[in-house]
């Protein structure tokens, strides 16, 4: 029997190596967690950034995701997962019946506060990248919404636990849970503006997006 002396019983290649450093990752952070959260008040999500980057082609250049998925899609699917998980998860962790209660501010902050919010950004946006507006309001409707993800950062935990009272905790988690889809008519109603002009652009958004795509899906 002939035996390949290019043979050899590990695999290094990306296959391999995306597990392995997940592994790593998951066991070296496990045994600090309580340090890196606690006393250094990092949270998880943006620890588990900071190893993506380095590991990735920016630092040491381990993993290249382009060689194995098409990384487009691939964090399209893999976003729409996890933030699928993270408003489920706020929705089952809210007292009984928390939104019929609550209903009043939530509709506040999801109402105003939201808008206020998507506006101001859109402003900071537009004087430090040197955009125009209705370009910066598209990319503000995109970070307008808390995020679930990292509002599970800062409702959970020992020290939110300690510091943040619990109907605060409660508010940030039902808001972050219910305030993604909203996003969704911010963006169409800036891109329509800069397709369309202002009359049309309303009429269309209107129409289209709230009626159509929105009221009737309910």
């Amino acid at each position: 029997m002939i035996v390949s002396n290019s043979w050899v019983p590990f695999d290094f290649g990306p296959s391999a190596m995306v597990p392995l450093l997940l592994g790593t990752f998951a066991v070296c952070f496990g045994l600090i967690s309580m340090v890196v959260k606690e006393w250094l008040f990092l949270s998880d999500t943006l620890v588990a950034m900071l190893f993506g980057v380095l590991t990735g082609p920016a630092g040491f250049g381990a993993v290249d995701a382009s060689k194995l998925v098409d990384v487009p899609s691939f964090t399209l699917e893999l976003t729409r997962l996890i933030i699928g998980i993270q408003v489920m998860a706020a929705g089952i962790t809210l007292p009984k019946k928390y939104l019929l209660k609550e209903l009043k501010s939530l509709l506040m902050l999801l109402g105003p506060v939201m808008t206020w919010m998507w506006l101001m950004s859109a402003v900071v946006i537009m004087l430090v990248f040197r955009l125009g507006f209705i370009e910066s309001l598209i990319i503000a409707s995109c970070i307008a919404p808390t995020d679930p993800v990292l509002a599970n950062s800062i409702v959970r935990g020992k020290f939110a636990e300690a510091k943040v009272p619990q109907h605060v905790r409660n508010i940030i988690s039902a808001e972050s849970g219910a305030n993604d889809g909203l996003g969704y008519p911010y963006l169409y109603l800036a891109l329509y503006l800069l397709k369309f002009s202002t009359g049309e652009a309303l009429t269309r958004w209107f129409a289209v997006v709230v009626i159509w795509q929105i009221a009737l899906s309910i």
